[in-house]
Parts: structure tokens; C-alpha cells; sequence
């Protein structure tokens, strides 16, 4: 076999069945938004690149493919996330007052897969809330993330909780180096006890002892008891503790059978989140269904620094934890000239039934619908009967 056929490594054609059902879970997610008040924005697969990274770190930037514009010679990107581009389209093009949300869903690229068996292409659904700063905007966010994943049947959800003022105000102060910094982060999120206790040597005895607490701090809500202990007392991390009580507390009453669960050291998106910040996960999936949170600076780069929270998530990552629907019913016809009989197969088609008409010698064939019934002639008459 020719090797140009063959697709680049972690790049997929989805065929039929999973593509009808990630189509399926696409106007699921969008109808659902739509209830919220979501309003549906399309961004461009490709910006100029200064725009595309915008105030979102270097980490994006090793994610985004990058190619020269024929027409200004200037560098675009293939976004790798649509949240700044939606940001911008908050900053400039709406330019509005009030509270404003919207929502997207489109495919995003990325240079490397997220895992062994992710694709470079995801189909990338998103929420954001623009210009509140209360945590009702962080409440509603995650409701709808939490309905739309059980909508999708999602099974054994669990959401886990943190906030990027914590691990912040515990570092606040010290005089390290960016790189020095970032190690540190990583490490925490990792939960590399041994490079924590490396990295942090040079750091007071306190801000030591409370970044190798911060290692020990997850669980269900009783870590947040055990937090307020073992944690400097300092005004943002109490802020930071307050706020994941009433959220969580929110939460557990509205999604009673949703597991709640806070890591106070993983600082996933540690230059991209500003407060709470969560990640759902559901029974057979191996990584989070979807991630979000609170990222007020996203805007400021456009001039805007105004409140903002959203979340994302991947349909092609979704439709394998999602729960598998019965197939499609639809009617099988023959085919022929006859008018009554195509004019039986539009009646039938405007009604919203899927007929599928029997093309001449692939009588055989199947097909990824469920075919319960079939369109016969009885008398003259076209009439649909049971299979």
C-alpha cells in the first residue's frame, strides 16, 4: 500500500456510526448552551499569530501549528484553543457592558497529542461568561458542564476542585526566577514530593512546609478543614477556601449523584487560571471529560480586563465515555420510477423518517440505521409495515 494514503500520526477519519453520534452530541451541547441564555459565536480556524497567543504563556505556543500568510507574509496560527479568540471577539467585536455569554464548537489543532491515544484534532465545545465577577458566573458554568455531560450519559461523574489563588498566595513574595517558578508548579501539580523538597530549598522554612502540605492536600471536603490548618493564614488563600465551600456546596445539592473532589496543589493552566478552577471525570474515561474555571486576565491583553470563566471539553474525547444510543429506526424502500412510490418516499422524508431506498443489487447491504420497517405496495397503495 502507497504510504500517501496514509493520514499523519494522531490525525483520524471518523467514520459513519462515531461521526453521527459526535454530530449528535454536537447539537446536544449547542441546544443545551442555547437554555442558558449561550449565545453561539464561530471564530476563524486561523488568526495572526500575536492575536492567537495572546496572554496565554508559552504552553500554547508549543501546541499551535504556525505557517507564513501568502497574501501579508505576516505568521498565523492554527488555533490550538478558542478561548482568547472568543475573548477577543468579547473585547472588540461585542464590545458590550453587561454580562455576555457565548459559546463555540469547532475543531482546534495541535502540534502534540494531549496523551497516547489523543487526536491532534479535537472538536473543541466551549462556554465562557464575560463581565460578572461573583461566583453565581463559576456556579453556572459548572452546571452546565455537569448537565451537559450527564445529557450525553456520562456515567459515575466526578468533579474535582482547586483554585489557583492558593498554591499563588503560599508563593507570594519570594524572589524566584520565572523558570525556577514554573519547575515548581509542575512539580506540584505532578505531586513530585522529591522535586518539591529540591525546588523549594532555598524558600523559608513555612513556605516549605506548606508546599509539601499542599502535596497531601486532596480528597473529599475535609481537605479543605485540613487546608485551613496546615496553610499560612493569609487573606487569598482563606478567599480561595471560602469560595470552594460555596461552590462546592452549590454543586452537591444541585448534582446529588456527582462525586466532589479537591486537589489544592494541581495547577493544570497555572498562567492561564486566576481563581476556581475544576475538571470532570466519568467512570471508563481515562483523563477529565472537560476543564475549566476562572480567567480573568484573558481579556486584558485586548484591552478589556474584565471577569471571565468557561470551560471546554472534546466531542471526540466525550463520545467514548458517552452512552451508546440504539441505532436509528428507518424505513427500507425499493427503488423505482413509479410516482406514487417516490412521492411516498418525500411524504415519508419531510415527516423526519430516514428512508433508505434499495438501490438496484445491493439488496443485502447493511447499514448503521436500524431497519424496522419496509415501504411495500398493497392494492395500489404504498404503506409502511413492520420488518
Amino acid at each position: 500500500m502507497s504510504s500517501a494514503w496514509l493520514l499523519p500520526e494522531y490525525i483520524a477519519d471518523v467514520l459513519p456510526s462515531e461521526a453521527r453520534r459526535i454530530e449528535e452530541l454536537r447539537r446536544q451541547w449547542l441546544d443545551l448552551a442555547r437554555t442558558y441564555g449561550f449565545e453561539l459565536v464561530m471564530p476563524p480556524l486561523l488568526e495572526h499569530l500575536e492575536s492567537l497567543l495572546s496572554g496565554t504563556g508559552r504552553e500554547l505556543d508549543l501546541k499551535t501549528f504556525k505557517l507564513v500568510d501568502q497574501l501579508s507574509g505576516r505568521t498565523l496560527g492554527l488555533r490550538a484553543d478558542t478561548t482568547p479568540q472568543v475573548a477577543r471577539i468579547d473585547a472588540h467585536l461585542l464590545n458590550r457592558q453587561g454580562v455576555t455569554r457565548l459559546c463555540y464548537c469547532g475543531p482546534v489543532l495541535h502540534t502534540k497529542p494531549q496523551g497516547p491515544h489523543a487526536t491532534r484534532e479535537p472538536l473543541q465545545f466551549g462556554a465562557e461568561i464575560f463581565g460578572h465577577a461573583g461566583l453565581e458566573a463559576d456556579l453556572e458554568i459548572q452546571e452546565l458542564a455537569l448537565g451537559g455531560l450527564q445529557a450525553a450519559g456520562a456515567q459515575a461523574l466526578t468533579i474535582d476542585l482547586g483554585d489557583a489563588r492558593i498554591v499563588r498566595a503560599v508563593l507570594a513574595g519570594l524572589p524566584l526566577p520565572a523558570e525556577a517558578l514554573t519547575g515548581l508548579v509542575s512539580a506540584l501539580t505532578t505531586k513530585d514530593r522529591s522535586l518539591v523538597k529540591e525546588l523549594s530549598a532555598a524558600c523559608p522554612p513555612g513556605t516549605r512546609d506548606a508546599l509539601l502540605a499542599l502535596l497531601d492536600l486532596y480528597g473529599g471536603a475535609e481537605v479543605l478543614d485540613e487546608a485551613a490548618r496546615v496553610l499560612p493564614d493569609r487573606p487569598a488563600l482563606k478567599a480561595a477556601l471560602a469560595d470552594l465551600r460555596w461552590i462546592s456546596g452549590h454543586v452537591a445539592q444541585a448534582y446529588p449523584d456527582v462525586s466532589l473532589g479537591f486537589d489544592l496543589s494541581d495547577m493544570s493552566g497555572y498562567a492561564y487560571y486566576s481563581g476556581v478552577r475544576f475538571a470532570v471525570y466519568a467512570q471508563g474515561a481515562a483523563n477529565a471529560l472537560a476543564r475549566g474555571g476562572r480567567y480573568d486576565e484573558v481579556g486584558a491583553i485586548f484591552g478589556r480586563n474584565r471577569p471571565a470563566v468557561g470551560f471546554s471539553l472534546d466531542l471526540k474525547n466525550l463520545v467514548a465515555a458517552a452512552a451508546v444510543p440504539p441505532a436509528r429506526a428507518a424505513i427500507t424502500a425499493p427503488w423505482g420510477e413509479a410516482a406514487g412510490l417516490r412521492a411516498a418516499v418525500r411524504e415519508l422524508r419531510a415527516r423526519g423518517e430516514t428512508v433508505l431506498c434499495i438501490l438496484p443489487g445491493h439488496e443485502h447491504e447493511a447499514q448503521e440505521f436500524d431497519c424496522d420497517r419496509e415501504l411495500v405496495e398493497v392494492n395500489g397503495q404504498w404503506l409502511l409495515r413492520s420488518r
